[in-house]
């Protein structure tokens, strides 16, 4: 969009952003989730599965403690998932729109009252690498809905 066309860079969330990548993630809808190898991507996943288990925030919880501790059971009302990753982008009801995993990511930062990653940092990337590979093998259903 910005080599090519020659446009500004759509902003984080954007609705057309997000329309092309459900529309492409789409494109796999029933194959196995199959995040790629390599050396960089092992240890992003590492740094990802440190983060899913470190705890954070002013509720001093960790990723792990609902997805792994408490999945299946409901906070506000909601079924805890089990933190995989095989229908995002998600049409979530809370926020009336799609959303990208990024989103919901820092949705449970704000929620655990933790400082909140910024858009595309090393964080982020490290802990969508490892639910990538946690999620290997699902069968891909984007774009997903959630409460």
């Amino acid at each position: 969009r910005v080599r090519h066309q020659q446009l500004p860079a759509w902003a984080p969330e954007a609705e057309p952003w997000l329309a092309l990548t459900a529309w492409v993630a789409q494109q796999s809808r029933g194959l196995p989730l199959a995040p790629p190898a390599g050396d960089a991507l092992d240890v992003a996943a590492q740094q990802g599965e440190r983060l899913y288990r470190e705890r954070r925030g002013a509720l001093n919880l960790s990723c792990a403690q609902c997805h792994d501790e408490r999945a299946g059971l409901r906070l506000g009302g909601s079924l805890i998932p089990q933190g995989h990753v095989d229908d995002y982008p998600v049409f979530r009801l809370e926020w009336q729109a799609l959303g990208s995993l990024q989103r919901r990511l820092r949705g449970c930062f704000s929620g655990v009252r933790a400082e909140v990653p910024a858009w595309d940092s090393d964080a982020l990337m490290a802990l969508q690498v490892y639910l990538a590979r946690r999620s290997a093998g699902l069968t891909m259903q984007p774009p997903g809905v959630r409460p």
